[in-house]
């Protein structure tokens, strides 16, 4: 059997990976020169190796660990020094209450102690603790922002649930699948019409079977450690630069840029697997268009230690959409990771961009880097001007799973089985974003064609 895969990022070499392992010929075609998708890492501020995309995976769950660990450095991968995160509110950093669950507060009066919220939207969210019924919940999907307004009230969502899931699809809570985006708060909120409870719950339960084990974990040399031992393994099976132009289909099989394959991964955004896929598939094509994307800016700030007015004592800070500002979340790199604290400077990296507001991306380099600076002025006291600066732009790559997105995806996947037999569809647009969940789907695509 022959397959070829299209796209070079993380779900495309970990499919490209397991295929070949299965005694598949496969080769790996990447348009750019660069393979690994978001993940890029290079020197900054005096270090070797920082992150210019994503810059840690989940460590709660198996698929990129288990991964790390067939290619021979899961000993070496290393946890955050900091849980804890501030949010940026009424002109203050304000500690998230402890404990929480994926922004959802469990305890009312650490919430409001944090004085992120009013007093009222507490006594609002405390209701939650005697609901006997949400007369709201169906089986059905619905927003995070839907259920967590009926359930919490609207500041418990919008100054801690937002920041958190709607930044981490660089989305909007009010359009984001409770199902999809956030499985773990619709399964607490089909269990108990107490949100609060259940999902204490679960905490709990959690904490029993490992209480000290890390959430995070990333190789200390970067991100990039994993595309390179993906790409190491698949040896001469990896072509750069090597853009896939024209995909054709007949009785007996695939032709992809002239040459011939059983079968095809299309592991591109889906904008791209649709412009790829629309004369051999034009149903699917139309389904595979219809997926939205955000894109976002992260800007990488290098400062003199004394340049901060505040104690960086936490893995950074979120921000919520009501303070209307361009920054949505600031890392506090060289605090959040033990080997980015050796260097000369203290490292931050600020992220701009969601969901239908992309005016920051818009700016030039240089204009929104001030932008970024005014508002981290602010919020962090700076002192002076950064020694160094690196804007990494990604631009049309976070897919969003609007309400009724799994259903969505079941139908695409149908109408490809039907219209175009072999070809198999893996990445982010589907069944998960984050790097534990694109491996195990790409994991999953590689044993379909097998």
């Amino acid at each position: 059997m022959r397959a070829i895969v299209v796209g070079g990022g993380v779900s495309g070499l970990t499919t490209a990976y397991d295929l070949a392992r299965a005694g598949i010929d496969v080769t790996l075609h990447e348009a750019t020169e660069h393979v690994g998708g978001k993940i890029r890492t290079t020197q900054f501020g005096g270090l070797p190796a920082v992150d210019c995309g994503a810059d840690a995976f989940l460590a709660r769950v198996p698929w990129a660990v288990d991964l790390c660990r067939e290619l021979g450095f899961a000993d070496e991968l290393i946890s955050p020094a900091s849980r804890s995160a501030y949010i940026y509110t009424r002109g203050a950093l304000r500690s998230i209450p402890t404990p929480n669950v994926l922004g959802v507060p469990l305890d009312f009066d650490a919430l409001r102690a944090s004085g992120i919220v009013s007093n009222e939207a507490v006594d609002i969210a405390a209701r939650d603790l005697d609901r006997t019924v949400d007369h709201g919940m169906t089986e059905e999907d619905e927003s995070l922002g839907s259920l967590i307004r009926r359930r919490l009230g609207d500041e418990v969502l919008e100054y801690l649930v937002d920041p958190l899931l709607g930044g981490i699809y660089a989305g909007n809570s009010d359009h984001l699948s409770v199902d999809a985006g956030a499985p773990q708060i619709a399964a607490a909120a089909r269990a108990n019409a107490s949100l609060v409870r259940a999902l204490d719950a679960q905490r709990r339960a959690s904490l029993a079977a490992n209480p000290d084990a890390p959430v995070f974990f990333a190789p200390p040399d970067g991100m990039i450690r994993l595309v390179r031992e993906l790409e190491n393994a698949l040896q001469n099976k990896v072509f750069r630069s090597d853009a896939v132009t024209i995909v054709e289909r007949d009785s007996t099989g695939w032709a992809v840029n002239g040459t011939r394959a059983d079968t095809v991964v299309f592991a591109t955004p889906a904008y791209v697997t649709a412009a790829l896929l629309r004369d051999v598939a034009p149903r699917a094509a139309q389904q595979l268009a219809a997926i939205e994307y955000a894109g976002v800016a992260l800007v990488s700030m290098a400062f003199a230690r004394d340049a901060i007015g505040v104690p960086l004592d936490a893995s950074g800070f979120l921000v919520p959409k009501p303070e209307g500002l361009a920054m949505t979340a600031c890392s506090w790199s060289s605090s959040k990771w033990s080997h980015l604290d050796d260097g000369p400077y203290a490292l931050i990296r600020a992220s701009t961009g969601r969901y239908r507001d992309e005016r920051a991306l818009e700016l030039d380099d240089d204009s929104l880097v001030a932008l970024l600076l005014d508002e981290l002025r602010d919020a962090m006291s700076l002192r002076s001007e950064p020694v160094d600066v690196r804007v990494s732009r990604w631009p049309a790559s976070f897919p969003q799973y609007t309400p009724g997105h799994a259903q969505r995806i079941d139908a695409l996947v149908a109408t490809l089985r039907d219209e175009a037999p072999g070809a198999v569809l893996t990445g982010a647009a589907y069944r998960g974003i984050g790097i534990p969940a694109l491996i195990r789907a790409a994991r999953d695509a590689a044993r379909s064609v097998v």
